[in-house]
C-alpha cells in the first residue's frame, strides 16, 4: 500500500471509525440477537411478551399459529432495521477509508457484482431446496410451481443483469480518481 507523507499545513486528522462501528454493532448485534434467541433457540420474538407489555400491545401468543405468524412479520421487520444498518455501517467505513467517498458505493462493478450475487444466491436456493430437496416452496400452494420458476427467472435475470452491469464499468482502483465508473472490463 502506498503512502505519501501529508504536505506541511495539509495534515489530515485520522478518520474516526467510531460511527461506522457503532452502527455495524448494532446491525450485527441485532443479527445474532434474531438469528441466534428469535430463530435458533426460539427463546423470544418481537412481540412474545406483550400480554405483559408496559405499552399495551395486542398479545400474538407465540405457540399458536396465528401468534406465530404476527411474530414472524415483526421479526422479519427487525431484522430489516438490522440490514440496514450493517449497510448504513458500511457504507460510513468506507467514505471514512478511501480518498472518493462516493466512489466505491456508485461503482458499476460493485452493484453490478451484488446483483449477480443475489440472482446466483436465488438459483441455488431455488434448483436445490426448492426443485431437487423439496423442503419449502417460495409459496406453498396451488400453483406452487410458477413461484418457484419464476424465483428462478427473477435469479437468472439477476445475474445476466448484474454482470451487463458491472461488464459496463472500470475496474474500481482506490488510487485511480474516477475508476469504477464509466466503460471498460472489471
Amino acid at each position: 500500500m502506498a503512502t505519501t507523507a501529508p504536505r506541511a499545513g495539509t495534515a489530515r486528522a485520522p478518520a474516526s471509525l467510531r460511527l461506522p462501528g457503532l452502527v455495524l454493532g448494532v446491525g450485527l448485534g441485532g443479527f445474532v440477537d434474531g438469528i441466534l434467541l428469535h430463530q435458533l433457540l426460539q427463546w423470544h420474538h418481537m412481540l412474545s411478551s406483550t400480554n405483559t407489555d408496559n405499552v399495551g400491545i395486542r398479545y400474538y401468543d407465540p405457540k399458536t399459529v396465528p401468534g406465530l405468524e404476527m411474530n414472524t412479520v415483526w421479526d422479519g421487520l427487525f431484522h430489516t432495521v438490522c440490514w440496514i444498518a450493517v449497510l448504513l455501517g458500511l457504507a460510513v467505513l468506507y467514505s471514512r477509508e478511501t480518498h472518493d467517498r462516493r466512489r466505491v458505493w456508485t461503482s458499476r462493478v460493485l452493484w453490478g457484482w451484488i446483483l449477480a450475487g443475489w440472482g446466483l444466491f436465488n438459483l441455488v436456493e431455488g434448483v436445490v431446496d426448492h426443485h431437487v430437496l423439496g423442503i419449502h416452496h417460495v409459496y406453498a400452494g396451488d400453483g406452487q410451481i410458477w413461484w418457484d420458476i419464476g424465483f428462478l427467472v427473477l435469479g437468472a435475470l439477476l445475474v445476466a443483469g448484474g454482470w451487463l452491469l458491472q461488464r459496463g464499468g472500470r475496474a474500481f482502483d482506490p488510487e485511480t480518481p474516477g475508476a469504477g465508473q464509466g466503460h471498460g472490463n472489471g
